[in-house]
């Protein structure tokens, strides 16, 4: 056996802890820039706190998820401001750009020289400069991860910015920032969080580590998605998604994903759909598939155990199996508000191009079965199937 585990340098966890965040950071780190979501008077309070304890601070909003041209258009604004810290305070989209510009102000050049598949994937050569991560979604987990996911639109996908170095310094969990989630964004960041800790888990490279920390994800947000879709306020289970997503985050940095997010990448540069909805969409053939072949390869074998695990988690029932877990995922999907892969924009048309941009994804690479091109073809039929 033999595995590197990593994680943020330091993390912040507690209701109401975001509003005391300059007291995680270093006394001279006077000068931050700060993004934000689509609305920064959402964040006054937290960003008056950086202003009261004496910080310089220069604001930019994201507004969508991040492409190679937005990012070259923060990184200049960034760079003349002459951080000493970048800070990130929104969901997904909002972290991966953060951490994304703390990387390129310190390597400067045109981000394709960094990017994976449709860049040069040159090695960042000087580490990022100190970066703090701010969710204010329960699902991504970009708070302890050590990419950036940006989007190429003239080669319709998505691809990552990839670096030991991208990996925050602070990573500040406040799940009071997660209180007035719309219900769609809850349920489909809730489904990135558990299909990540569930993803990893079954990973081929996934260790004893992870594993601990998948399943105690995969548990935490078994029992509180429904929760937190909900009309009533739930506290406690706003934290549950919390630490889901965290430990989705954690796990998935030190072990990769699996078919999934292989397919949802490069999906997501073909539609504009969100990354989480677009998993949930995926779920189901993709664990049909992978359960047929590992019980059909080696039956009884790792996989197959894995799945019966899975399942007992997800169902709390000590005698359930794959088929178990199937049957309650699908009966979680259809209790939240999510939307079918073909209701989302994806067309039959569209296979071939993401069959082939799959098959030769990072997150692939991690599927517990090998799979073949009829096997994803088959499953981005089956998807198209659902409704």
């Amino acid at each position: 056996m033999e595995f590197n585990f990593s994680t943020a340098n330091e993390i912040h966890f507690g209701p109401g802890i975001a509003r005391s965040l300059s007291d995680f950071l270093p006394d001279q780190s006077g000068r931050c820039f700060v993004l934000t979501g689509s609305s920064p008077e959402r964040h006054r309070e937290v960003m008056n706190n950086l202003s009261n304890k004496g910080k310089q601070v220069e604001t930019a909003s994201v507004v969508s998820e991040p492409n190679v041209e937005t990012i070259n258009s923060l990184v200049r604004q960034a760079t003349l401001f002459n951080p000493e810290v970048v800070i990130g305070i929104g969901g997904g989209s909002v972290l991966d750009a953060g951490k994304a510009i703390a990387a390129l102000i310190s390597n400067p050049g045109d981000p394709l020289d960094y990017l994976e598949v449709v860049g040069k994937g040159l090695p960042l050569a000087h580490p990022a400069i100190p970066y703090m991560a701010i969710p204010t979604t329960a699902g991504t987990g970009s708070e302890v991860t050590r990419n950036s996911v940006i989007g190429v639109p003239e080669k319709g996908v998505k691809v990552s910015l990839r670096s030991p170095s991208m990996l925050p310094c602070w990573a500040v969990v406040d799940p009071e920032l997660t209180y007035q989630l719309p219900h769609p964004i809850a349920a489909y960041t809730g489904m990135d969080a558990l299909i990540q800790c569930f993803e990893v888990y079954l990973s081929r490279y996934a260790n004893p580590i992870t594993d601990g920390i998948a399943l105690e994800g995969l548990g935490r947000a078994a029992r509180s998605l429904r929760k937190v879709c909900s009309n009533t306020l739930n506290p406690e289970a706003k934290e549950d998604m919390c630490v889901a997503s965290l430990c989705s985050g954690i796990a998935l940095a030190n072990a990769k994903l699996g078919a999934v997010h292989g397919f949802a990448g490069p999906i997501g540069g073909m539609i504009d759909a969100p990354h989480g909805a677009l998993c949930a969409s995926l779920l189901l053939p993709v664990i049909r598939m992978n359960a047929e072949i590992a019980n059909r390869r080696d039956p009884g074998g790792t996989i197959s155990i894995k799945l019966d695990q899975v399942a007992k988690v997800l169902t709390g029932n000590t005698s359930a199996n794959a088929h178990y877990a199937i049957a309650w995922i699908d009966s979680l999907i259809k209790d939240l508000p999510l939307q079918s892969l073909a209701d989302l924009g994806f067309q039959s048309s569209q296979i071939p191009q993401a069959v082939e941009m799959a098959a030769k994804s990072s997150s692939m690479k991690g599927n517990p079965v090998d799979l073949e091109l009829a096997d994803l073809h088959e499953i981005l039929q089956e998807c198209l199937e659902i409704h």
